[in-house]
């Protein structure tokens, strides 16, 4: 599991503005986040970057006059959770049905 911390440095921007560092975390949490978190109306900027290919540190930044930054990643970490299990979920459910199915197709031929 990774860790998270703040850039240093970000403070004379106000709480709206903050860059998080994830580290052992690369594109598919960054581009997933950024995916969700950029559609909320409050956000101004919301973007990532790998500082460096060999290091597994990821850059998150959030931008928002309104809200503060934290506030704003934490309800983007808990949309994408809720949105990886309705997949998970859904995922089953169609497995389950394909399943069924066959089962059902595989008794009729015999």
């Amino acid at each position: 599991m990774g860790a998270l911390a703040e850039l240093a440095g970000d403070e004379k921007n106000g709480e709206g503005s903050r860059t998080f560092v994830f580290l052992n975390e690369g594109h598919t949490l960054g581009n997933a986040l950024k995916t969700i978190i950029a559609r909320y109306p409050e956000v101004d900027f919301c973007g990532y970057t790998i500082p460096h290919p060999t290091e597994q540190k990821l850059h998150f930044r959030i931008q928002s006059r309104r809200d503060r930054a934290v506030d704003l990643l934490k309800r983007g970490l808990e949309d994408l959770e809720a949105l990886c299990d309705h997949t998970i979920d859904t995922f089953g459910r169609e497995m389950d049905n394909f399943n069924t199915m066959n089962a059902r197709v595989g008794q009729e031929s015999t």
